[in-house]
């Protein structure tokens, strides 16, 4: 079983910057895609970015050019570096590990983008 705690979320102002934390129970790292989602009230669930094994990055349309996906596989650390944040980036955050037909999710973490 592959346990996975986020943190790293808050309240900041448009404009501002956040790093998500992820991290993994377990050597999971260097097998797993690692992802992170992100679900607004009112909205379904939607993928942010994800890194495979190999290294690959995918971002949502709306989040490039300004998050960035990354891992510490020494830590079984994932992160997600969140700038230039929108109002519209307001949701909470979760991480997710998915290796074929198994898929993992963390208790998600609370960004708020406000003045």
């Amino acid at each position: 079983q592959v346990q996975l705690v986020e943190s790293g979320g808050g309240l900041v102002q448009p404009g501002g910057s956040l790093r998500l934390s992820c991290a993994a129970s377990g050597n999971i790292l260097n097998m797993y895609t690692m992802g992170w989602y992100r679900q607004a009230p009112g909205k379904q669930r939607e993928l942010v970015a994800a890194i495979t094994s190999g290294g690959s990055t995918n971002y949502a349309d709306s989040v490039k050019g300004r998050f960035i996906i990354s891992r510490d596989n020494a830590k079984n650390t994932v992160y997600l570096q969140m700038n230039s944040l929108k109002p519209e980036d307001t949701a909470t955050y979760y991480c997710n590990a998915a290796l074929t037909w198994k898929v993992y999710w963390g208790q998600g973490t609370g960004v708020t983008v406000s003045s």
